[in-house]
């Protein structure tokens, strides 16, 4: 008989199947250990047809005499393997607590010629790039010139991205060492309401003020900054024309 493609679903595996009808059921579940990681003496299967219908596939007299031609076995089928086992004796095949790693050292690493490494070194990318010093001083300075166009300085008022909902102050302008690849100066601006990212401070770092629980700070770039006569929004400034 010719092999018939079904889903097999387990609670660790799931994946399309050619089962071959002629197999007796003690020959599909050992088939199946492997696919599912469940031992056949704990397999509970069940054939799901198109209709919905759930099928047992259990032997009539044994599992070495029943095959499974005796059952309905549709193209792409659901059969699911159900695991018996109590849940405590069920294998965690999510966890990776105590298999052994493979740790390839630095050194071997810098040896290899067909690693990400390598490439970059031939490509001359990051590090590698002999002008990479220059362009990191340009950045900084285009940075640098954005600052002083803008005329960004602490003590300012300011709005940030345009939004008058976001006015306060500048309380920082320079590097926040904390922000990952932030080179140049970032802007530091202490909200007139706690809307923002933080209190000042990112990690053990304080750039102004005390602790606080009220997020009234934020650290962005100075494109974002825009300094004015911005005065602290009155909420209740709309009440008086009720």
């Amino acid at each position: 008989m010719a092999d018939v493609p079904l889903h097999v679903i387990s609670d660790y595996s799931s994946s399309e199947r050619r089962i071959t009808p002629s197999w007796s059921i003690a020959q599909f579940k050992a088939k199946l250990e492997p696919i599912t990681g469940i031992p056949p003496s704990c397999q509970r299967i069940t054939l799901k047809t198109p209709a919905n219908s759930e099928i047992p596939i259990v032997p009539i007299t044994d599992e070495e005499t029943t095959y499974l031609s005796s059952f309905p076995l549709l193209p792409y089928a659901e059969l699911h393997v159900i695991d018996t086992r109590p849940p405590s004796a069920r294998p965690n095949f999510s966890s990776a607590v105590g298999v052994d790693k493979y740790v390839l050292l630095e050194e071997e690493y810098e040896k290899k010629t067909d690693s990400v490494l390598a490439w970059k070194k031939s490509q001359k990318l990051g590090r590698f790039d002999p002008n990479a010093p220059s362009h990191e001083q340009a950045k900084i300075a285009a940075i640098t010139q954005e600052v002083e166009s803008r005329g960004i300085a602490v003590g300012k008022r300011c709005r940030v991205g345009q939004d008058d909902t976001r006015r306060g102050i500048v309380r920082h302008v320079g590097e926040v060492k904390e922000i990952p690849g932030g080179i140049g100066a970032w802007i530091g601006v202490e909200l007139d309401e706690p809307v923002g990212k933080n209190d000042g401070s990112i990690g053990e770092s304080r750039y102004w003020g005390e602790p606080s629980e009220l997020k009234r700070g934020v650290f962005v770039r100075p494109e974002r900054v825009e300094v004015g006569d911005y005065p602290v929004m009155d909420d209740l400034e709309d009440m008086e024309e009720i």
